[in-house]
């Protein structure tokens, strides 16, 4: 029989955040799975990478997302679960010219030695950047882009590359400040590379999509392994294969769906509802 998974009483869990995520993350926690959440005083989460681009970010995303709990439970040692985000924005993988947005919300606790990492990757997102000679060009885009209640950033620009070595204007959330920041690049660099301010605080686009990637480490939570009631028993992998209904051979269609523990390592293939796939999925009747 599965056993129940546990929710935490009341423990401490650290929140390494200087951006507000706490708006959309602790009630979650707190309301599903009993976890007290505070944010880290005095930690600078903007040292392991920013998007305006003036700090790389070291490795990747769930390597940034680490390094912030790393350093939340040494800012809090009483602390059971520390938690932390990181974004990732960039072009579609397939759709050209659509921008995509990658969340991920990791929760760790240091006692039982559990991770677990919660998703959200898809199309709701403002990111987006524009080249401007002028302040015309800079409100059109700004519009766009759902300012003023989202903020921008004015970026120096070179040869249309952004260079924040040469300027770098945060915090614009109105219509003077951005004009001023926009009328002070184009003088220093020729253009100014306007951006979306994609820090949480700046952005409630993104907010919402913290908030996805949290609902979705809760629903991991509550997925108890069948064989050791560890939190976190999820899908890992798809396998494909599912025959042909014409000819009965092996498509690139997917005929099971693999869910895994990562603390015991037991796993289950769970076969999907179609018994043959469509033709036109298969290598040898639609080559």
């Amino acid at each position: 029989m599965m056993r129940v998974t546990p929710r935490y009483e009341n423990d401490e869990a650290a929140l390494a955040t200087m951006h507000g995520k706490e708006r959309v993350i602790a009630p979650l926690l707190r309301g599903a799975l009993g976890l007290q959440v505070r944010v880290t005083p005095g930690i600078d989460t903007d040292r392991f990478g920013t998007f305006s681009r003036d700090i790389d970010r070291k490795g990747s995303q769930l390597d940034a997302a680490r390094a912030k709990i790393a350093a939340a439970f040494a800012i809090a040692p009483t602390a059971r679960v520390a938690v932390a985000s990181e974004g990732s924005f960039g072009p579609h993988p397939h759709v050209p010219f659509v921008p995509f947005a990658r969340e991920i919300v990791v929760m760790q606790d240091r006692v039982s030695g559990l991770e677990l990492i919660g998703h959200y990757a898809g199309m709701e997102t403002n990111f987006s950047h524009a080249i401007v000679a002028d302040i015309d060009g800079a409100v059109v885009f700004a519009r766009r882009a759902l300012f003023p209640g989202h903020g921008l950033i004015v970026i120096g620009c070179v040869e249309q590359q952004p260079m924040p070595a040469r300027a770098l204007i945060k915090d614009i959330g109105d219509w003077d400040t951005l004009q001023r920041a926009v009328a002070e690049v184009i003088t220093s660099c020729g253009a100014a590379f306007v951006e979306t301010d994609m820090r949480a605080h700046r952005n409630p686009t993104r907010m919402r999509t913290i908030k996805r990637a949290t609902i979705d480490l809760v629903r991991r939570f509550r997925r108890p392994c069948p064989n050791c009631a560890r939190p976190g028993f999820s899908l890992t992998q798809r396998l494909v294969g599912l025959p042909c209904a014409w000819c009965g051979g092996p498509t690139h269609a997917v005929k099971a769906d693999v869910h895994a523990c990562e603390g015991c390592a037991y796993r289950e293939e769970r076969a999907v509802q179609a018994e043959a796939a469509d033709p036109g999925q298969c290598g040898a009747c639609n080559p």
